[in-house]
Formats: structure tokens, sequence, C-alpha cells
């Protein structure tokens, strides 16, 4: 049920969720200093790919939000977001040369962007809790039968094969605890101290990286380097996160170790990304700015 909604009108929201969801990549990308990950200042751990690569990659995701969007909005089943987000990936690919940039975020993005329909097309205010809940309701089995499935050989997979770590298809069965329950707290109480937005998606970043088992930092480091990034994120967020003084300099020095390991937690990247949506959506909402057919 589209609850009264006329097509100018779900074309409108389609448009405006993709436009938050690039958005909340850019907010990502352009933050620094992100340890290990690529920012507009440097390549962090990668020589592969450069913010350049990421532009490209954001550009040919825009219309991938828009339409997972509005498959959202008519409650398409989890098989036809998959399709949606497997051709996502492809576009990616060819605008990246190759280069996995956004896989992650296609896939958790694209879950929130479809919730956020859902919840939209049935007059559902657009907070963190409803958005949540959608994506349990109708996707939750679906979502448990994906985590289930280990056919394939992604980074992801491999690793969560050999560690036994979870990766971005458990995150979503548990409807992104990672998200809800860690960095969209800590951004949204470090905003309320600060103020200030680069401090709060830092503080979500940092709380992340000591929480989660990146499947990314498993690939590239093993179980060495998955320790190195909780407790050096650990330390940061002991000595006060971003509400200290002196957290830039702290931040960096986590950077620079992550570099010279070669190091770069991705998944949380891919997971702040999701953060900075479902927090920009929970404020329109709270502000009163929700789109109207």
């Amino acid at each position: 049920m589209l609850n009264g909604w006329n097509a100018a009108g779900r074309r409108a929201f389609c448009l405006h969720a993709a436009q938050v969801a690039v958005s909340s990549l850019y907010d990502e990308l352009v933050l620094y200093p992100k340890p290990g990950l690529v920012s507009l200042v440097d390549s962090g751990s990668h020589d592969d790919m450069t913010a350049e690569t990421f532009f490209r990659s954001l550009f040919s995701l825009r219309g991938y939000f828009v339409r997972i969007t509005a498959a959202g909005m008519h409650g398409a089943p989890f098989h036809v977001l998959k399709q949606l987000g497997m051709e996502a990936e492809h576009r990616m690919l060819r605008a990246t040369g190759g280069i996995n940039t956004h896989r992650g975020a296609i896939f958790a993005l694209g879950l929130l962007c479809a919730a956020a329909g859902h919840c939209q097309a049935r007059g559902l205010p657009l907070n963190s809790a409803n958005i949540r809940a959608a994506l349990m309701t109708v996707w939750g089995p679906d979502l448990a039968m994906h985590a289930r499935q280990c056919a394939g050989h992604s980074h992801g997979l491999q690793v969560a094969q050999r560690y036994a770590a979870s990766g971005a298809r458990e995150e979503a069965a548990l409807g992104m605890p990672s998200v809800f329950n860690l960095a969209l707290p800590a951004m949204q109480a470090s905003l309320a101290g600060s103020g200030c937005w680069e401090r709060a998606r830092i503080q979500a970043l940092f709380v992340l990286m000591a929480n989660i088992s990146d499947t990314n930092v498993y690939f590239r480091g093993g179980e060495d380097g998955a320790r190195m990034v909780s407790e050096c994120a650990a330390g940061f967020l002991a000595r006060g996160g971003t509400a200290a003084a002196d957290w830039r300099s702290h931040a960096l020095a986590c950077h620079e170790r992550f570099v010279a390991a070669r190091l770069s937690p991705g998944g949380a990247a891919d997971l702040l990304g999701a953060a900075c949506f479902v927090h920009k959506l929970d404020r329109q909402t709270a502000d009163g700015h929700r789109r109207r057919p």
C-alpha cells in the first residue's frame, strides 16, 4: 500500500533518498584523518584507488539508490533488491576500472534506502526505529538466509570462513546493530556535545573500529592486524575521543600506523556511511522536513 502517494510524489522521495545516500558516502569520503582509508588528503593504505576513484563510483550509484528506494516503497522481495545491488556493483566496477570502492555500501545503504522507502510509502516517520523495524519485518528472514549462504569468492566471505569473523551479511541479518546500536548513538552524542559534524563522524568511526570484526582488516592483516585496529581505536576513545583537545593528532597517529601496516577498515567506513544516512533522515523527520507528494 502506497498510502495515497501519486507517481510524482514517489519519484520525488526516491530522488531525495538517493541524494541523502550519495551525500552520506561523500561525508565518509571527505573525512580526515581517517585511519588507513582514502580521503581527499591521501589514499591511506591503498595503492589502487584515490578520491577520484571514489567520486566516479559515487556518480555511478545515484540511479541505483533511486531504484532501490522505489523497490522498497512497493515492498519488493529480497531477490529484487539483490538483483538491483548486483547491477549497481557492475556499474561501479565499470566506472572505477574494476576497483571495488563501494561494494559494502551498495549492500548496506541499498537496504536502508529500501527500508526508508517502505516507511515513507506507508506514512511512517523516517526515524531510526522505524527504518530498522522495516528492514527486519519485510526482509529479515531473507537476510538471515542470505547470511547462511557462503557461496562466493569475495574477500569478506574468504575472511569469514577463515577467521569466523562476521561480515556485511551477518550485520544485515541482525538489523545492522553496528549502525543502530554503535555508530548512530556515538555520532548523535558527539554532535549534541560538540555541535561539530566532523567530530561526530570521527567519533562514530572510531567506535566502529573498536568494536566490529572488519573483514577488510582481517583480509589485509589477519588477527594481528585486527587486534591493532581495535586496540588503537579503543585507546583513542579512552583518551576522550573527539572530546579531547588533541583528538586530531591522535587520530592522525592512528592513520600513520595503519598506513605503515597497510590496514584499511573499509567495513567500518561503509557502516559510517550507513549511519550518516539514517542520522540525516532521522534529523529531517525531527525537524519536520519529510518530503510529501
